[in-house]
């Protein structure tokens, strides 16, 4: 896989307003899709580690129930459904994106 900045690059062919762990500080556009490292897969080999691949949580956040964008999301290779839920008016899908 790639850098963290080809998935940036990826998700903003998908949607102009990609946040990389934002603070609270920061006055999000909606539609957008909000990315944050977590967790990190370790393949091994003669006991050694030998491969590092990155998960990342992405979440698509929008105020239309029907946005294409999650399904945008989902066509990326090695990204799964985590879940979905409603704050403040917005509706939020969550993937697990190994990048």
């Amino acid at each position: 896989m790639g850098s963290r900045l080809d998935l940036h690059v990826a998700l903003t062919d998908i949607t102009p307003n990609v946040y990389f762990q934002p603070p609270p500080s920061v006055q999000m556009q909606y539609p957008c899709i909000v990315y944050e490292r977590s967790d990190r897969i370790v393949d091994h080999a003669n006991n050694k580690p030998y491969k590092h691949t990155k998960r990342y949580e992405v979440t698509v956040i929008d105020q239309n129930p029907d946005s294409t964008i999650p399904e945008e999301v989902a066509t990326l290779p090695m990204c799964s459904f985590v879940r979905f839920f409603t704050a403040d008016n917005l509706n939020h899908d969550v993937y697990e994106l190994y990048f």
